[in-house]
């Protein structure tokens, strides 16, 4: 049933919404012409759209497109015909109320951009049929029109990435579905490695470099690894360049072993780096009897460079000994005269070129220093040397015999129970224990090397080390303790076990030690000593 159209009454006016008069052609408040009223369509149906009948498939945008849905021709039925349970609605008014034709527009005269950006004008540009258009419009499209995808960019050259083949509603397919939509293939959306930038696809974010499926080349032969992946190239920085970890230092962890003897050295774990040096060699003596050295150095922190001085010290007196000791030179005698040569060694650190003291007045005041001390096992003797408050115990492989430390302080406790002011518990209690009252360095007060020589009767070790491993271990029954008892096999491993004792401790400071096998001969001889 359908009703035919009245002119509706105005009791206000459209305009201003003023209250209006019978027979009123124009509004009396704002002057709006009554008269422009558009006139609707001729017939409007008022039944409810049924849908289509079972066996009548719904026709997709893409077949709209193809057929030209909503074109008249002569034999079509009249506007809002029902149609098998179907509506088929009239076109739009071709005039306005004041008789101008109405605009058309299709999506490509309309100025804009797509949602990628692109302007709507161009190749690739054109509407197609189907529901976006008006039905029975002027700008309806041909068959096989391509329809605007606004979810692709065009393809390089300016042509558009359409698909080959359409889907069974006939709806165009675009190429972004890969080829091969196997293993290896980029979701939608993601940028293939390699790929345009212009392609309209997501770039992926930098994949894990640990987790990555192509691992970075190795690094060649002779070359660091880092040590957190174990994979990448360590470059001249000290950084990974596989995943920038910050590698550490080569004197934040050292260690050298030889045939009968060993050391290590710790940064500790509370310096930003470590200042202790060590030097360990081994020569002939004249008579063809090895001769076995290891030099242990600790820079004081309080002057400037204790790294280098305590480096330049520790290669000083190693090369000393190496020169003297195959001349012929008497052990004790060739330890004295290594210490004067690290001594001037850590001096010259502090010489500056003429006239570059002159901004700088008091700079000797707080030249480089250290502290040293050394061993050395040669012709049945065992040599120490020190200056400075480093030390040298000796720890018997039968360990039902005592053990005895074989040096005695450079430092301020030393000097109060020497004088009896204070007994060893007290002194080393004091704040102002480990102050040093020797060193070498140029505002040393005066150079004064400690040797000694004893010939030990039974087989035995010589640990050589700074005090950031004897506060933990200070008396030779505790340093005894911390020693394994394969030692003197193994003597790598048992100083990475006593550098593990004071890093377990706390490692307040640098920790550096030496281990020096010593082996008595046939005729075991006794025990001697000559300090001087």
């Amino acid at each position: 049933m359908s009703q035919s159209h009245q002119q509706p009454a105005l009791p206000t006016c459209p305009g201003c919404e003023e209250p209006l008069d019978a027979g009123d052609r124009f509004c009396g408040a704002c002057g709006h012409d009554l008269s422009a009223v558009p006139t609707g369509p001729g017939d409007r149906p008022t039944m409810a759209v049924a849908a289509p009948p079972a066996g009548q498939a719904e026709a997709g945008p893409g077949d709209a497109g193809r057929a030209g849905a909503g074109t008249p021709d002569a034999g079509a039925p009249r506007a809002g015909a029902v149609e098998g349970g179907a509506v088929r609605w009239p076109a739009a008014a071709e005039t306005d109320s004041s008789d101008v034709p109405a605009p058309v527009h299709s999506p490509a005269d309309v100025p804009g951009t797509d949602s990628d950006g692109r302007p709507l004008t161009g190749p690739g540009a054109e509407s197609g049929g189907g529901a976006g258009a008006a039905p029975g419009g002027p700008a309806h499209e041909e068959a096989g029109a391509v329809r605007v995808r606004h979810d692709h960019r065009a393809a390089p050259g300016g042509g558009t990435a359409t698909g080959a083949a359409a889907d069974a509603g006939g709806a165009a397919r675009t190429t972004g579905d890969r080829a091969a939509a196997g293993a290896g293939a980029a979701p939608d959306g993601a940028a293939e490695p390699g790929g345009d930038p212009d392609s309209g696809d997501f770039p992926l974010a930098a994949p894990d470099p640990r987790t990555a499926e192509h691992a970075p080349a190795a690094p060649a032969a002779g070359e660091k690894v880092c040590v957190a992946c174990r994979s990448g190239r360590v470059d001249p920085d000290g950084y990974c360049e596989n995943c920038g970890h910050a590698q550490p230092r080569e004197r934040d962890h050292m260690e050298q072993e030889l045939d009968t003897v060993a050391a290590v050295s710790d940064r500790g774990l509370r310096h930003h780096r470590n200042e202790d040096s060590f030097a360990v060699s081994s020569t002939a003596l004249p008579d063809g009897s090895p001769a076995v050295v290891a030099i242990v150095c600790d820079g004081v922190s309080s002057a400037s460079r204790p790294d280098e001085a305590s480096a330049a010290a520790a290669t000083a007196a190693n090369e000393a000994l190496l020169a003297s000791l195959p001349r012929g030179t008497h052990p004790q005698q060739a330890m004295h005269e290594a210490i004067v040569a690290a001594s001037e060694a850590v001096n010259a650190l502090a010489q500056e070129p003429a006239g570059a003291m002159g901004h700088d007045a008091h700079r000797h005041q707080n030249a480089p220093a250290c502290t040293l001390v050394g061993a050395v096992v040669a012709g049945g003797l065992l040599i120490v040397g020190w200056v400075g408050d480093s030390r040298v115990y000796w720890v018997p492989e039968d360990r039902t015999r005592p053990t005895a430390r074989l040096t005695e302080d450079d430092s301020w406790a030393a000097q109060m129970v020497a004088a009896g002011l204070m007994n060893e518990a007290e002194a080393y209690a004091d704040d102002r224990a480990h102050a040093i009252t020797g060193w070498l360095g140029a505002d040393a007060y005066e150079l004064e090397p400690h040797t000694a020589a004893f010939k030990p009767d039974r087989p035995g070790l010589v640990v050589v080390c700074t005090d950031g491993l004897w506060n933990y271990a200070e008396s030779g029954e505790e340093m005894a303790a911390a020693v394994p008892a394969d030692a003197q096999e193994r003597p790598l491993h048992a100083a990475q076990v006593l550098v593990g004792h004071a890093l377990d401790g706390g490692g307040h400071d640098n920790v550096t030690v030496a281990l020096l096998p010593f082996a008595v001969g046939p005729d075991g001889a006794g025990s001697a000593r000559e300090s001087v």
